[in-house]
């Protein structure tokens, strides 16, 4: 059990490489499903890898690198990806990139001065709709009977979105000693 959550990280970062490839094709019904499928299994093994690790005390070095690492790599693809379908705008896929280079560097500083930052409540809300946002734009239409779908599915993301800057700037504010302290030495 103890491999067992950075297993599943290495399979989300694998589904997240076919994701991309197939995200390339032209989006017919069935290759868009089989999309959506594999988003959605993808983002689902971000809570299965997370409880695990807590579950059976398999935290790992490790897993704390690639897990948060391989969450932003499936939004990111996801993003990138639904640009030239048209299902987004550029800007907001570079708005929320670059939050999570930005935080994901703020953290790295962080543990460098010893300071553990957890996910925050507001970042677990920001990554749900971000998925569920996400995976609505993958999602084929005319598959069901539901108008306006891609629509929603961009309402969502601009939540999303809207809660990735603020959560952003949460970060920020929270650690801004990491930042702001000066060396020891230097004035």
């Amino acid at each position: 059990m103890q491999h067992l959550p950075n297993l599943i990280t290495a399979f989300r970062l694998l589904l997240t490489a076919l994701l991309a490839i197939l995200l390339m094709f032209e989006q017919k019904t069935g290759i868009a499903f089989f999309c959506c499928l594999l988003f959605v299994i993808a983002a689902a093994s971000d809570w299965v890898d997370g409880y695990l690790a807590r579950r059976f005390k398999a935290v790992t070095t490790l897993g704390k690198l690639m897990d948060p690492l391989a969450d932003k790599l499936l939004v990111a693809t996801a993003l990138i990806m639904l640009i030239p379908l048209g299902r987004i705008p550029a800007w907001v896929a570079l708005v929320i990139v670059s939050r999570e280079m930005m935080v994901t560097g703020l953290r790295g500083l962080a543990s460098s001065s010893g300071i553990v930052v957890s996910a925050s409540g507001l970042g677990k809300v920001k990554s749900t709709l971000q998925y569920i946002g996400l995976g609505t734009l993958i999602f084929p239409l005319g598959l069901l009977p539901i108008p306006y779908l891609h629509h929603i599915g961009l309402v969502v993301v601009y939540v999303a979105l809207v809660l990735t800057v603020w959560s952003g700037f949460d970060y920020f504010y929270k650690l801004r000693q990491v930042f702001l302290v000066e060396e020891e030495g230097k004035q």
